[in-house]
């Protein structure tokens, strides 16, 4: 008996103790936080009075720590924020904000202190917030880059929110931007150039639609029409067919004896032409195949001797061709030697034109340079005597000039006498001085003696040429009769009359 009721004092003893340890023991489920009050904070530093147990169990102590819960749960905010943008257009901003407490220390730390009575207020101050940004940042936009760009206006409005949500020990999820209203009609009267262009195409598409249609309708219409053509086409032709089948049926019995009729005249026409046959051929046993074998001779023997003729002749035409081509061997040959010979004689006629040339190069140098050496000694010799004359005429100008006029004497007279060369008869009536002063009259006065004496004289500078010669004067008194014959050879007749007075 004593040992049931130790039994049953042991029994209620760890019943009591498991009564006690399932009144201490907490667990904290995957989505909540437990945040024990009146103990030291795990972590975190010393002095916050309590200590965050999450994902697993922990012994409390009833009277002396206090445990509540903080739901990690994911949370929602419908944001419905009235904005102005940078244009000064009013527009609602309607979006969504998916967010919970973080799953670190601190943040269930400063959710705890913020959010622990208050959890159901979390969608209300976290819309707070976020309006508060979103308006800031809808103030620097336009409406264009709202709708162009939302991701921006998430991205900027997320990135303002950051650093609150994290003091709030909060974490962002997601940020969606759902709607944007506008009460002006601004937005709706953007798209009314696309919405009207797209109206536009959508006309243009389906009037290209309903033509495309039309012409369907159009075309399987004419094809039904052709069926339907076709059809009765063929029933005229079955209907026709029908027809000549009856009209053959009441003409099946003058047809057969027409039938009849033919074939008794298709037979006698064959016996006409079998008879007919039997005649053509007797003509050909008696009188065409003679013919053929007297005309087949005939052209055998034609076509014999034609093959003879042209045997013959072309055997002539080979002969006659090897001819030509010996001859043109032949030919060929010599006038490749030909060729050769005149080229050897061209080689050699160019190489003496080539020596010839060269001499004679040489010669007619050296014949200009004596020339050269001739003609140089020649103006120097003339220059020498130049210069002597000169020198001569400067120290006895009339000794030079008579010996000029001494040296081209001759050629003066011959000058002189020119003036006479046309003379047939001439009469002096004053004797041989009166030669000798017409033979001075025509040196004065004939132009041609006195210019060539002229010219020697200027041979020496312009001296004077000796009295007596070139200045002396014909008297104008002395009778002179002078008779022309184109037939006398000229010069005086002495038994004309020469030397009377």
């Amino acid at each position: 008996m004593v040992v049931g009721v130790v039994a049953a004092v042991v029994v209620a003893a760890l019943l009591v103790l498991f009564l006690i340890f399932k009144m201490m023991w907490r667990v904290a489920e995957p989505n909540e936080a437990l945040v024990i009050s009146g103990s030291k904070h795990e972590g975190l530093g010393e002095g916050l009075g309590f200590r965050i147990v999450t994902g697993r169990g922990t012994l409390v102590m009833p009277g002396v720590q206090a445990v509540r819960k903080l739901s990690l749960d994911l949370n929602e905010a419908a944001l419905d924020v009235e904005c102005v943008t940078g244009q000064g257009i009013p527009v609602r901003v309607k979006g969504v904000v998916i967010f919970k407490v973080g799953d670190d220390m601190v943040s269930i730390a400063n959710a705890a202190r913020r959010f622990l009575d208050q959890q159901k207020q979390m969608s209300a101050r976290v819309h707070n917030v976020f309006a508060g940004h979103l308006r800031s940042i809808v103030g620097g936009l336009t409406v264009e880059d709202m709708i162009r760009d939302r991701e921006r206006l998430t991205g900027e409005t997320r990135a303002a929110s950051g650093v609150e949500m994290e003091k709030l020990g909060l974490i962002i999820d997601s940020l969606q931007i759902q709607e944007i209203l506008d009460p002006t009609g601004y937005i709706k009267n953007l798209a009314a150039p696309h919405a009207a262009a797209v109206q536009r195409d959508a006309r243009i598409a389906q009037a290209a639609a309903d033509r495309l249609a039309t012409e369907a309708e159009q075309e399987a219409a004419a094809r039904k029409a052709e069926a339907t053509r076709n059809s009765q086409i063929q029933q005229a032709g079955y209907q026709a067919e029908m027809d000549k089948a009856a009209a053959l049926a009441h003409q099946a019995g003058p047809l057969a004896d027409a039938a009849a009729r033919q074939e008794v005249v298709v037979q006698e026409t064959r016996v006409a032409e079998l008879e007919a046959q039997r005649r053509e051929q007797q003509l050909q046993a008696d009188v065409r195949k003679p013919a053929d074998a007297q005309a087949y001779q005939t052209r055998t023997l034609a076509e014999a001797e034609r093959d003879a003729r042209i045997s013959s002749a072309q055997a002539q035409a080979q002969e006659t061709e090897l001819a030509a081509v010996a001859e043109a061997t032949r030919v060929k040959t010599a006038a490749a030697a030909e060729a050769e010979a005149t080229r050897a004689r061209g080689l050699a006629a160019a190489e003496a034109t080539r020596a010839t040339g060269e001499a004679e190069a040489a010669a007619s140098r050296a014949r200009g340079l004596a020339e050269a050496e001739a003609s140089k000694a020649k103006g120097l010799a003339e220059a020498e005597a130049i210069k002597a004359r000169a020198a001569a005429l400067a120290e006895n100008p009339e000794a030079v000039v008579a010996q000029q006029l001494a040296e081209n004497w001759p050629d003066i007279v011959t000058a002189a006498a020119e003036a006479f060369g046309g003379v047939d008869h001439m009469v002096v009536l004053n004797g041989a001085d009166g030669v000798s002063e017409l033979f001075a009259k025509a040196l004065t006065m004939g132009g041609t003696g006195l210019g060539l004496a002229r010219q020697l004289l200027s041979t020496v500078n312009g001296a004077a040429a000796p009295q007596g010669v070139a200045d002396r004067a014909v008297p104008e008194s002395v009778p002179i009769l002078v008779e022309a014959d184109g037939d006398a050879e000229g010069g005086a007749q002495p038994g004309d009359g020469a030397g009377r007075g």
